[in-house]
């Protein structure tokens, strides 16, 4: 079942959604498709390290992953993370919800806008991804590619001020 486009977007913390919820979403191999830093099968020991990962961002840089809602329904994972001195964006969508990307992307984005600790976010997608329109349309500009955690990634860069 599709979530409703007209539901509203909330972002929460990770921890307010049980283990079982992200563990099926990122059980489901439409998900890992285009994750080339998950060599791995997710478990409940996986996704408690995860959290905790995603929440020791919190702890360090005031910002983190969020769970994402449409509505009163999980519809995937995502946020911003420092990655050295950039801000990075990352979103990982379970497969129903697939259509919502650009959506939650332009709110998280205007969210973005009002941090003036992020002056520019940075996309790392994997090069098996092929459409890029939705981030030209938001004026995110390919930088080139980059190895990052030891896969390569396609950069683009957007610039927030």
């Amino acid at each position: 079942m599709t979530p409703k486009a007209s539901g509203r977007i909330d972002f929460r913390r990770l921890t307010d959604i049980a283990p079982e919820t992200l563990l099926a979403h990122m059980s489901d191999p439409r998900v890992g498709e285009h994750l080339p830093l998950q060599t791995f099968t997710w478990d409940r020991d996986m996704v408690a390290k995860f959290v905790a990962a995603k929440e020791a961002c919190w702890q360090r840089d005031g910002l983190g992953h969020w769970a994402i809602f449409c509505g009163e329904r999980y519809v995937g994972w995502g946020g911003f993370q420092k990655e050295g001195p950039e801000w990075d964006f990352g979103l990982v969508l379970t497969p129903d919800a697939f259509g919502l990307g650009a959506r939650i992307a332009r709110q998280a984005l205007a969210f973005a806008r009002t941090d003036d600790r992020i002056p520019y976010v940075t996309f790392l997608l994997a090069p098996s991804r092929k459409h890029f329109g939705a981030l030209a349309r938001m004026g995110a500009e390919r930088i080139g590619t980059v190895e990052h955690a030891g896969a390569e990634f396609l950069k683009f860069r957007l610039e927030t001020t």
